[in-house]
């Protein structure tokens, strides 16, 4: 390999990895994705402390156990985004099955798609099943009068057990029959934005 050979080399990879690293800082999708955040935790939050003051123990239990499967399914999402593989969705597209175009775009912004499905929806729904439980634990020790602390330490060790558990098996799921997860969000995602 002569100089000029060497030089053309190298100066592809420079601009290759400029190019990733100018992909990855992206700061406008940071400023959205952080303002999503925010009023999606603040809807969340305000519609769940809301309810959780008006309701009983067993239906505020029910709610933590929602926003747990919520933040379960948007991670088994964000996950089977990061590794799906396009290529059936692009000879399903061939074919024009639908969805196949938007399971390709999803798998495009697989970035974008997984942080919002990881972090904005999984860790909001998180920290409200944390908060939400805080409330029925203190609903539960005023009514059968029994230690605050304890049945806040019982109830915060079980949300965290269910979370962690239905992520851990979600995402093996989700690594296994990703393409399947990816079909399925992209019809719900085609019925809605056409």
């Amino acid at each position: 390999m002569n100089k000029k050979e060497y030089k053309e080399k190298y100066d592809s990879k420079i601009k290759k990895r400029n190019k990733i690293v100018k992909k990855a800082i992206d700061l406008k999708w940071i400023i959205q994705v952080s303002l999503m955040a925010f009023v999606i935790s603040l809807v969340f939050s305000g519609g769940s402390g809301i309810v959780l003051e008006s309701v009983n123990v067993l239906f505020g239990i029910l709610i933590v156990i929602f926003f747990i499967l919520v933040g379960v399914i948007f991670d088994m999402i964000g996950i089977a985004v990061a590794s799906a593989d396009q290529k059936p969705f692009h000879s399903m597209a061939t074919k024009r099955v639908k969805g196949s175009k938007m399971a390709i775009k999803l798998i495009k912004n697989a970035e974008k798609v997984s942080a919002f499905c990881n972090d904005v929806i999984g860790d909001i729904c998180n920290i409200i099943s944390g908060s939400a439980g805080a409330v029925i634990a203190a609903g539960i020790a005023s009514k059968y009068n029994i230690d605050a602390v304890i049945v806040a330490l019982l109830l915060t060790a079980i949300i965290a057990a269910l979370t962690i558990g239905g992520k851990a098996m979600g995402k093996s799921y989700a690594i296994n029959k990703s393409e399947v997860i990816i079909y399925k969000v992209a019809k719900i995602c085609n019925t809605f934005w056409r």
